[in-house]
C-alpha cells in the first residue's frame, strides 16, 4: 500500500492503535480524498502516546486567548503513506503558566544537595 487511499484504511489505522492500548481519540476529522487526518486527544499523556506511536517528528505549539481564555494548542504531525496526521490536545492554561513561562527560573538547572 503506497497511500491511505480508503477511509477504512485511514481508520484502520487509528483502529491499530486503539488495538495497542492507546486511549481513543475524542475527536477524528478525515479531509475528503483520505490526505489529511487531524486525532483529537484529551490530555497530555494520551498526546504524547499517540505521537510516540505515529513517530511524528514534528511538534508545534500555539498559545492564543479565545474570547478572555487563554489556550495551548499542542500539534504533532507525520506524513504516512502520503496521508498528512496530525495529533492535537488543546488545553486551557492559566496566567500563572503564563508568568511561568516568561520567567527564565524555571530553566536553570536544579541545585546539588
Amino acid at each position: 500500500m503506497t497511500e491511505l487511499a480508503t477511509r477504512a484504511q485511514t481508520f484502520g489505522l487509528v483502529a491499530e492503535g486503539v488495538a495497542t492500548g492507546l486511549s481513543a481519540p475524542w475527536r477524528l476529522y478525515l479531509a475528503r480524498g483520505c490526505r489529511y487526518l487531524s486525532l483529537t486527544v484529551g490530555d497530555r499523556a494520551e498526546w504524547d502516546a499517540w505521537r510516540a506511536h505515529l513517530g511524528c517528528p514534528e511538534v508545534s505549539v500555539r498559545v492564543y486567548d479565545a474570547g478572555g481564555e487563554i489556550r495551548r494548542v499542542s500539534v504533532a504531525e507525520v506524513v504516512v503513506d502520503g496521508c498528512q496526521i496530525s495529533v492535537e490536545l488543546v488545553e486551557e492554561v492559566g496566567t500563572g503558566d503564563l508568568e511561568r513561562l516568561l520567567t527564565t527560573d524555571h530553566l536553570a538547572e536544579p541545585e546539588e544537595r
